[in-house]
């Protein structure tokens, strides 16, 4: 290849699998961007959404930041993010998505990638790094509903974090939930308990994980199925939460405060909307508590919500993970740019 010009990294999904990066490594870039955040050391926008004039049947997500940490003189980059729910009935995932990086210093774009997998893998080690801090640590019983593509990341790296002694799954289509339970068999030695109601689920589980495809909002999660001690995860992008979930939370934790705020979609959006999630009621966002400024669980008894809405740091921090496996080992095919 000629050294003229300026030249990118194009890494494709097959590309990025064959790395073998660890689902700890990404837990713990994970969860070191989002100390840098607690410090000041990232900088984001708020996300926006791009819905096509056609009738609604998804929407765009597109997520910007920077990570002052991260690389020689840090990062940025920019992920464009589909949602269209309906995609199964055409063998596709709900989400399909595409990040760009760039070198801060001079604007010049160094990847692009598929960053379907990061944003898989980025929401399922939020969730485990939240859980590291905030579930009770002998924590038994998994309940998800949800069997999305992130929804596997959910559980694999959860269970590989805690003994539980089962895991519920469920779903709204039976064969998805089925299928999804299956799946994770292959993974873990955890038994995977398949049901049919949220309710059975979620009711008495150490760790709740609300991760639906709802396309208007349904109060699935309910005071009555939480219990003390329990560590609760909604983030689906249409709300399945009741509006007096956070009744009976001891600590309401987000991944950013700004970010929360923003948006037409989320689990919480009619608690902010309302007031009853204010910056006086919430207890911390997450970076606080990992870099050890705010407290996490302080007893057994405590029930603590996470809602993470998913930032752009995750991404570009997980990006830049693979990026640097993919330069030691020439992986991808370089692309010329200009």
């Amino acid at each position: 290849m000629s050294t003229e010009g300026i030249w990118l990294r194009f890494l494709s999904g097959p590309d990025i699998a064959a790395l073998g990066i660890t689902p700890a490594e990404i837990v713990d870039a994970v969860a070191g961007v989002m100390v840098a955040h607690a410090r000041g050391q990232t900088v984001f926008e708020p996300r926006v959404h791009l819905v096509p004039g056609d009738g609604g049947a998804g929407h765009f997500n597109v997520l910007r930041g920077h990570v002052s940490t991260l690389g020689d003189h840090g990062i940025s980059g920019i992920k464009v993010v589909g949602d269209f729910v309906s995609n199964y009935e055409r063998g596709l995932p709900s989400e399909l998505a595409l990040v760009t990086l760039y070198d801060p210093a001079t604007g010049i774009p160094l990847a692009i990638m598929d960053a379907t997998f990061i944003t898989e893998a980025r929401t399922g080690a939020m969730t485990a790094a939240g859980a590291r801090h905030l579930a009770r640590p002998d924590a038994r019983v998994l309940g998800h509903a949800g069997a999305r593509g992130t929804a596997f990341c959910n559980v694999t790296m959860l269970d590989a974090m805690f003994d539980f002694a089962e895991i519920r799954v469920t779903s709204r289509r039976p064969q998805s939930r089925e299928a999804f339970a299956e799946r994770l068999r292959a993974r873990t030695r955890t038994p995977v308990r398949v049901t049919s109601s949220f309710e059975e689920t979620f009711d008495g589980a150490d760790i709740i994980v609300e991760a639906t495809r709802l396309t208007t909002p349904r109060p699935l999660l309910h005071p009555g199925l939480v219990r003390p001690g329990a560590f609760v995860v909604p983030y689906g992008t249409i709300s399945a939460v009741s509006p007096d979930l956070l009744d009976v939370m001891d600590k309401v934790v987000v991944d950013d405060w700004r970010e929360a705020q923003a948006g037409r979609f989320g689990a919480l959006r009619h608690h902010v909307d309302t007031g009853v999630l204010t910056e006086r009621t919430l207890h911390a966002e997450l970076g606080q508590i990992i870099a050890g400024d705010r407290p996490g669980r302080e007893n057994a008894h405590e029930r603590i919500l996470l809602w993470h809405r998913g930032l752009s740091i995750l991404d570009i921090a997980v990006a830049q993970l693979i990026l640097e496996r993919a330069v030691a080992v020439d992986a991808g095919a370089m692309l010329r740019y200009h």
